[in-house]
């Protein structure tokens, strides 16, 4: 199940230090606009300390995270959705991705000129959003077009869509952005197949200032991006760029004092990554063995048979049971199925569970 997250937002705002940090990449990182032409692209691993726990305390011969596709892809400007600067090309990358990273600029700093020359999260988060709904009021005039010549050909499915084209065309040539709208799940559903850019979630990334950090206050333009996360239903998360940078070339023993010296648990990075899975819908099982202990891609409310099929799409098929630990009974019974047995914690599953995230599973198939 791959999975891909765009990093995006105005120019020379710190997405490219952002990318290599989360990638331990080289990607060039400049004081200029358009320093990033061609999307950058890796595949960084889904932290995961229950995958750490496990491959320490049975025998394994390695162990396996599950994946994330980064890309860092170029700086808009205003009017992109008109072709201005690399507006096409930043606009058609945006449609690759499954979820945008919204890097925004928290920090003031002389010397990293800002493409309107004053810091404002607010203004900067509005000019891409804006661009990004003029670009779907686009597809989605398109659309209209088409199924009005179905609509009067009195095509059943198209006359059932119309009236959702028609109120978003209403909003979206507004300015105003389709979340208000309050689409639900199913109507979002019904507009998949237009890839609509304002459609897919969205996390903010306060790109903040190294004082921010260490003093473990919000800014007023961290507040801002706060604000902007609560009024929209998107999700956020602080990451200092600069120490995120340093921290992404030092060895494990070296990190853990520098996150020490800073008061941090985790590297903020690896908070973005996990909060990203979150935002998708996303949830693990895992599997252990002597071949490998690994983490498994799922979409929540998957059964134990499509949980399955992620392995291998002949599993699904063929499933019969699934034996099931959670991680918190694997803690407990000291990482040791046969104790877990013992103590009534493994239980076998049918074809209508629906899989937990952390459910360590052994599932049991049919010829």
């Amino acid at each position: 199940m791959g999975i891909r997250a765009g990093i995006v937002g105005i120019t020379n705002i710190g997405k490219t230090t952002i990318f290599n940090a989360l990638t331990s990449s080289e990607a060039e990182s400049t004081n200029y606009s358009f320093s990033t032409i061609k999307p950058n692209t890796a595949v960084v691993d889904v932290p995961d300390y229950r995958v750490d726990e496990i491959f320490a305390h049975v025998k394994s011969n390695k162990k396996v995270y599950n994946h994330l596709e980064i890309m860092d892809i170029a700086g808009l400007v205003k009017g992109a959705s008109k072709g201005e600067g690399l507006g096409n090309k930043f606009l058609s990358d945006i449609k690759l991705v499954d979820a945008i990273l919204h890097v925004v600029r928290c920090f003031e700093d002389e010397n990293v000129v800002h493409v309107d020359k004053t810091i404002n999260p607010k203004r900067d988060i509005e000019n891409v959003e804006a661009e990004l709904i003029v670009k779907d009021l686009e597809t989605v005039e398109n659309r209209i077009q088409k199924n009005e010549k179905l609509v009067r050909a009195r095509d059943k499915f198209a006359m059932e869509m119309h009236p959702l084209y028609e109120r978003l065309y209403a909003k979206m040539s507004e300015l105003e952005h389709p979340r208000v709208l309050n689409l639900t799940d199913q109507e979002k559903e019904m507009l998949r197949d237009m890839n609509l850019l304002t459609l897919k979630p969205v996390i903010f990334v306060c790109n903040i200032s190294e004082d921010e950090l260490m003093e473990g206050k919000d800014s007023p333009y961290t507040k801002d991006v706060m604000e902007a996360a609560k009024n929209t239903g998107c999700g956020v998360v602080k990451i200092c760029g600069k120490v995120e940078a340093e921290l992404s070339l030092l060895s494990p023993e070296e990190k853990a004092e520098f996150l020490k010296d800073y008061g941090l648990e985790h590297p903020g990075l690896d908070v973005l990554i996990r909060e990203t899975y979150n935002l998708l819908g996303l949830g693990t099982y895992l599997t252990e063995g002597e071949i490998e202990v690994k983490a498994w891609n799922i979409k929540q409310g998957m059964t134990a048979p499509q949980a399955a099929g992620v392995i291998h799409t002949d599993f699904e098929k063929k499933f019969i049971k699934a034996e099931v630990i959670s991680y918190k009974d694997f803690v407990e019974c000291n990482f040791d199925r046969n104790i877990a047995k013992q103590k009534g914690k493994a239980r076998l599953e049918g074809k209508e569970y629906i899989v937990q995230d952390g459910d360590v599973i052994i599932f049991r198939f049919g010829k």
